[in-house]
């Protein structure tokens, strides 16, 4: 009732439109405004939406304005403002009960980017590179309790099976072990208040809510049993590196910091990565055409009875543009919200302070301008350059803001993907029409259950053969004359500090205190070529171009 109210008095008291408004998407409704058509099927309003506006549209939601912003110039508009003008943490306001007050898009000030900074020493390349053992062993034990063949809810075993790779990786074998029965029902509970109602009521006394706000007092008490039982001499993990971290002013995080950002942690790579991974395996049995293709590939890097490596994974250049195209058609996250702070202005609209942005990857993603017959499922885009630009393909986001974990989330897919069509052959149980995305939730993955039947693999067939010949990439930037000397260019407005262009070149790269890349020279010469283009080709975030 509340809502509605407020939905009313703001109708009542809104200005008249000015010139410079973007277009109004038809069909709103007094007070609710589009609200209706949200709710049903939200996949529908944004591409509707596209369709009737273009790249700049007005719709409204319980009385507040949502402009949608959409394709690469808009994008880059939206993901380039500085949070001082468009602000996550005032959009994200659902998230706050979840993570706690104070924590991630709560955070005061510039607490925020000091929490990332702390996450990201996880997700820096050096550690990355130790990762695949640990996504391996997992996906195995998953394996283990299969049998010969038999029908799985993929959707399932990938819900597990990223959750417990990630909490291993990121933050430890000790917290992984503790994940038992009552973990299960307390972060289930957790991730039951994140919905739509949620991004405008977040505090209703709704059930999901109470249940949610109890877990997280549990959760909390949980990691400080596991704290107290440390000390100062645990081990060398991510809970740890929390445990020991200190804020600029010296301040450690307490028990509530941490536990945020562990939920942080664990929701970034798990329901996105989950939904990921069972629409890989969905689409190449969909596709069924592009599987002697990924097997060759994988036969030919990773030979049988060797370790998965990330050396190997990155070799698996098919299998990266698969989940790439996946998640091109599959976005978990179908829009991204900004609060205006301060009056934004694209080309001729001007969007006042108080309303609110959106990018809708899922709608970008499909725009014909950009992406050839987008509706088609075809890794081999990314090869033809269609996504180049940086603000074309934003699954996981773009700029600086882009999530920090987006690198860890595709090394953890490929991983998982490789290790479970290494050792079974899938078939799908449905038509293969009725795999659908489920857009009523926040979070959007496969409609479940997602029934899929599976046989081991004779593993004689895994033997190591040449893969198949994928085109050439003809994008500018790896077009090079490698005995020449390149000059090295950063767009630092898209650096987050992955630091894979440290790792390949370290005479040449380093990170800086900011925690975002120096370049320590600026003509480096031939000999530095191969590295270089490694550097490049690699960097999560497309932030550096080579030229000569």
């Amino acid at each position: 009732m509340s809502t509605l109210l407020s939905a009313a008095v703001q109708q009542i008291s809104r200005p008249p439109r000015r010139p410079s408004a973007p277009p109004q998407l038809s069909g709103g409704l007094p007070l609710v405004g589009h609200m209706g058509e949200w709710i049903r099927n939200p996949f529908a309003l944004l591409m509707r939406a596209r369709r009737e506006g273009g790249e700049v549209v007005e719709f409204n939601l319980l009385g507040t304005p949502m402009v949608l912003l959409t394709g690469p110039e808009a994008n880059e508009a939206f993901f380039r403002a500085p949070d001082d003008q468009i602000c996550r943490r005032e959009a994200y306001k659902l998230m706050t009960p979840i993570f706690g007050e104070g924590v991630v898009f709560d955070a005061p000030g510039d607490r925020l980017g000091q929490q990332l900074g702390m996450v990201m020493k996880f997700l820096r390349d050096h550690k990355m590179r130790g990762y695949p053992p640990v996504i391996e062993d997992e996906t195995k034990k998953a394996l283990a309790t299969w049998g010969n063949s038999g029908e799985i809810d993929l959707l399932e075993v990938m819900k597990n099976v990223t959750l417990y790779g990630s909490s291993r990786c990121l933050i430890g074998d000790e917290f992984r072990g503790g994940m038992d029965e009552e973990f299960r029902i307390l972060y289930e509970a957790l991730e039951k208040g994140v919905n739509p109602i949620a991004y405008f009521q977040p505090h209703l006394p709704l059930p999901s809510f109470k249940r949610r706000d109890s877990a997280r007092v549990r959760l909390v008490e949980r990691v400080e049993k596991i704290l107290s039982r440390r000390g100062d001499s645990g081990p060398s993990d991510g809970l740890q590196a929390l445990r020991e971290a200190t804020y600029t002013d010296g301040q450690h995080l307490s028990a509530h910091e941490i536990t945020g950002i562990l939920i942080a942690i664990m929701m970034a790579g798990h329901h996105t990565s989950a939904g990921t991974g069972t629409w890989v395996i969905v689409e190449l049995l969909r596709n069924p055409h592009l599987l002697p293709r990924l097997r060759a590939e994988m036969d030919a890097v990773w030979p049988v009875g060797t370790e998965l490596t990330y050396e190997r994974l990155r070799q698996m250049k098919f299998l990266g543009d698969v989940l790439k195209e996946v998640l091109r058609l599959h976005p978990p996250l179908i829009f991204l919200l900004r609060k205006v702070l301060r009056e934004f202005r694209y080309n001729s609209y001007v969007v006042p302070a108080g309303q609110m942005l959106c990018a809708a990857p899922v709608v970008s993603h499909r725009l014909d301008s950009v992406f050839e017959n987008p509706e088609t499922f075809d890794p081999d885009r990314f090869d033809r350059g269609e996504a180049d630009n940086p603000f074309a393909w934003i699954p996981f986001g773009g700029g600086k803001n882009k999530c920090t974990g987006n690198a860890f989330g595709l090394l953890q897919l490929k991983a998982i993907v490789a290790v479970l069509m290494r050792d079974r052959d899938f078939e799908l149980v449905s038509p293969p029409a009725s795999y659908k995305d489920n857009y009523n939730a926040a979070t959007v993955m496969p409609k479940g259950p997602v029934r899929i039947r599976h046989r081991k693999r004779n593993q004689r067939s895994a033997v190591v053969v040449p893969a198949a010949p994928a085109p050439v990439k003809t994008h500018e930037r790896f077009t090079l004359d490698p005995k020449k000397p390149v000059t090295i260019k950063l767009d630092l407005g898209l650096c987050q500090g992955h630091s894979v262009c440290v790792s390949e070149a370290p005479d040449v790269f380093k990170i800086s205190a900011r925690g975002d890349v120096e370049v320590l020279m600026a003509k480096p010469g031939a000999e530095r070529y191969e590295a270089l283009v490694r550097a490049a080709e690699h960097c999560p975030n497309q932030v550096i171009t080579l030229e000569q």
